[in-house]
């Protein structure tokens, strides 16, 4: 509010409390998606509609999305093992070295949790665009969230080292990540303006809602409930006594539950 520190400064610092660390994939930290417009060819920061809806989790991004997260969490299907809107993750191993997999050490990690190769090709990680539809309204197990990465490092754009990623389904061989029309094909613009539109004035005044949801009062309980922002109990780390577990195969399924699907950022 003082303008004394960055928006990114102030998440990195929250990050670090809630646990997060660039030392641990599976608890790396977590940035939100800010914006909602990847088809523009300019880019209007003073433009609300530009900007996601920060005051919402991924899954609630759209009137329907957030329709049939409901839904599943008022049903609760036979094959899920507790209530909750997700089963997936907003932030996991997998996610962070999918980003990042065109740079090492990120490569190997990721093709390691592949089980030693690389994915499907279009499943990787290819276009900021795509992946944004995907996470905010197509695919109804992606919530991810970004890495902060987004805002400062354009390498982690580009395959400079030449890696062959694959052929997608209608041709389109896999090299550099396909960026929006307002960033014309730079890696350093669209890193420019995506950390412009962190630090903008609509993102420094709706900030707090998303904290809430990521890592302050509407994590869990009654709260998270009302806002459609519960995940599955095994991704709440924290909340599970995993020293009263007697059983070993119990305690094992959880602790790999958690290392391929991720971990709620402990509450500040």
């Amino acid at each position: 509010q003082k303008r004394e520190i960055s928006n990114f400064d102030y998440l990195m610092y929250l990050n670090t409390l809630a646990g997060r660390s660039y030392n641990d994939y599976m608890q790396y930290p977590v940035f939100p998606w800010v914006l909602a417009d990847y088809q523009s060819k300019a880019l209007d920061l003073t433009n609300p509609h530009t900007f996601r809806d920060l005051s919402k989790p991924m899954g609630a991004q759209t009137v329907e999305r957030k329709r049939k997260f409901v839904q599943r969490y008022n049903e609760v299907e036979k094959n899920l093992s507790a209530q909750c809107h997700y089963c997936t993750h907003y932030s996991s191993a997998i996610i962070v070295a999918s980003y990042l997999v065109r740079m090492e050490p990120f490569t190997q990690t990721f093709c390691s949790l592949q089980g030693g190769s690389f994915d499907v090709a279009d499943r990787m990680f290819h276009s900021v665009k795509s992946t944004w539809e995907s996470a905010s309204r197509d695919n109804m197990s992606d919530v991810r969230e970004l890495i902060p990465e987004f805002f400062y490092l354009p390498e982690f754009l580009t395959n400079a080292n030449h890696f062959e990623l694959g052929c997608m389904q209608d041709g389109t061989v896999l090299g550099d990540v396909q960026l929006p029309p307002w960033a014309d094909g730079d890696p350093h613009k669209f890193i420019l303006l995506h950390r412009q539109a962190l630090e903008s004035d609509y993102v420094s005044a709706h900030l707090h809602r998303w904290i809430d949801l990521i890592f302050g009062h509407k994590q869990h309980g009654s709260a998270a409930v009302e806002a459609v922002n519960t995940y599955h109990p095994y991704f709440y780390g924290d909340k599970m006594d995993l020293n009263n577990i007697k059983d070993p195969l119990i305690k094992s399924t959880i602790l790999g539950f958690i290392s391929n699907f991720g971990q709620i950022p402990k509450q500040v």
